[in-house]
């Protein structure tokens, strides 16, 4: 029980770090400029910018009856980490916006971060003259939060929603699904502000920060499988024993234009490894065979989990 409340705690205390720098990455950098890659945020950016309501009220004026229509349709039902997710976004993007905290006392001067655009003014962290600056690290802190969201096991609702919708009545991919709907966002932002370059931005933004929370939320691969097939692959075995110290296992295969079966070599191990495996396989058979994949985690002797440990060890 204690550990299952440890494990709770550092989960929402991980999504509410995250909305934090989500936060930041939507109110410091790209809300100003209006850069933003699709979602939630992407809609509640022309409720921002033209009715001048809070970014994050608009988010959350959004997302919930985004929340009721999934429970009604789609009878999907949230934890308490993806409403979490919701709530903390939305309050610390309000919060952590350049007027906010000069009201609460954090930021005592506002000149700084004021600047005009066509007679209009913006609090941004970055001048217009750095908008390239700008989109970039909105988009990487953007994504950084949103992959820390992610790991903990928070949401933060938004086109998640759409895309389930999309899928159970048309039968589309999710892969599809997210595609048709960010570019419907962002395409409608480009319309509703008459700027084609924050298509443009949009679509950068997008691609920087899904990466950016892939590696957030997964972290970097640092094993690679490899696939041999080979005629020496008991030699090849032993050698991978013996010089690396690395376990193997045998597939069965059959070749499709011979019909032929035979065993293919699976071994997973560290990137170092991977060019004295290429030596060995090489060195005992020059024909051989190697497919080379990276792995997203591993579990189990001999490995450590990508996965961060963050609980306090004696």
């Amino acid at each position: 029980m204690i550990n299952k409340i440890r494990r709770e705690l550092k989960n929402y205390l991980g999504i509410m770090f995250g909305a934090i720098i989500f936060a930041i990455a939507y109110s410091w950098f790209l809300v100003p400029y209006k850069i933003i890659p699709g979602g939630v945020g992407g809609l509640g950016q022309i409720f921002f910018h033209m009715l001048n309501i809070p970014i994050g009220v608009s988010m959350l004026l959004l997302n919930i009856p985004l929340f009721i229509l999934s429970f009604i349709f789609l009878g999907k039902r949230f934890g308490l980490g993806s409403l979490f997710g919701m709530f903390a976004t939305s309050f610390f993007a309000d919060l952590f916006s350049f007027t906010s905290l000069h009201k609460l006392g954090i930021i005592k001067n506002l000149a700084p971060y004021t600047f005009h655009i066509n007679d209009k003014t913006i609090y941004a962290m970055l001048a217009p003259k750095d908008i390239y600056l700008s989109a970039i690290a909105g988009s990487v802190l953007l994504g950084l939060g949103l992959g820390l969201i992610f790991r903990f096991r928070g949401s933060t609702g938004g086109t998640d929603i759409p895309v389930a919708f999309l899928k159970q009545k048309s039968g589309i991919s999710i892969g599809t699904g997210y595609w048709i709907i960010e570019t419907l966002i962002i395409l409608t932002i480009g319309i509703v502000f008459k700027d084609l370059k924050l298509v443009i931005w949009g679509y950068v933004n997008l691609f920087i920060s899904t990466k950016i929370t892939d590696l957030a939320s997964e972290g970097l691969p640092y094993v690679k499988g490899v696939y041999v097939i080979s005629k020496k692959n008991d030699e090849i075995r032993e050698q991978i024993y013996n010089k690396i110290n690395r376990g193997v296992t045998f597939f069965k295969g059959e070749g499709g234009y011979t019909g032929k079966s035979f065993n293919i070599l699976f071994c997973a191990m560290n990137r170092r490894q991977v060019a004295l495996a290429r030596e060995l396989i090489m060195d005992i058979d020059p024909k051989a065979f190697v497919l080379l994949t990276s792995i997203s985690d591993v579990m189990g002797y001999g490995f450590r989990s990508r996965n961060l440990d963050l609980t306090k060890k004696e």
